[in-house]
């Protein structure tokens, strides 16, 4: 919960943050795992590279974009960087306990109008203006409130 905080609040996840290089995301991450689309053309704008469930946008060989996926009900894998003295977690957060939590750190937040509809809701984090988006669980989903609103990402994106 306290990366997810961080995130929100920071709009960094540790070190990483849009704007630096991806050869310096490297340097942090190890090698990632590049969309087919840049192995076809090296030097292709915003497809992402991949670390598990963390994903980086890349445009012009910088970071345009940091998102963490998660779903309910399954188990969510991050790099030791993002996630120390762990490598993967189990990511059943409900909207209540992230909003919970951002109050408590004076994280400031309002509902993002244009990502709240149907099944899902979502809200903006001031200043850092992190995307949280939250959806009700899929039939797969293995949660114990079939009824509520789980995490299922948060990103940045400055391009």
């Amino acid at each position: 919960m306290d990366i997810l905080v961080d995130f929100s609040c920071t709009g960094q996840v540790g070190r990483l943050h849009c704007g630096m290089s991806l050869a310096e995301a490297e340097d942090l991450l190890g090698p990632g795992r590049p969309h087919p689309a840049h192995l076809m053309r090296p030097g292709i704008d915003g497809y992402p590279y991949s670390w598990g469930s963390l994903r980086l946008d890349i445009t012009q060989q910088a970071v345009s974009g940091i998102c963490i996926g998660l779903f309910p009900g399954s188990t969510a894998k991050l790099p030791p960087l993002v996630l120390p003295d762990s490598e993967s977690f189990e990511p059943t957060i409900l909207r209540e306990e992230l909003i919970t939590a951002l109050d408590s750190a004076g994280c400031e937040h309002a509902v993002n109008s244009n990502l709240t509809f149907g099944k899902q809701s979502s809200i903006l984090t001031q200043p850092a203006d992190v995307c949280v988006v939250f959806s009700l669980p899929r039939r797969d989903n293995a949660v114990p409130h079939r009824d509520r609103h789980y995490l299922s990402v948060i990103h940045k994106n400055v391009a």
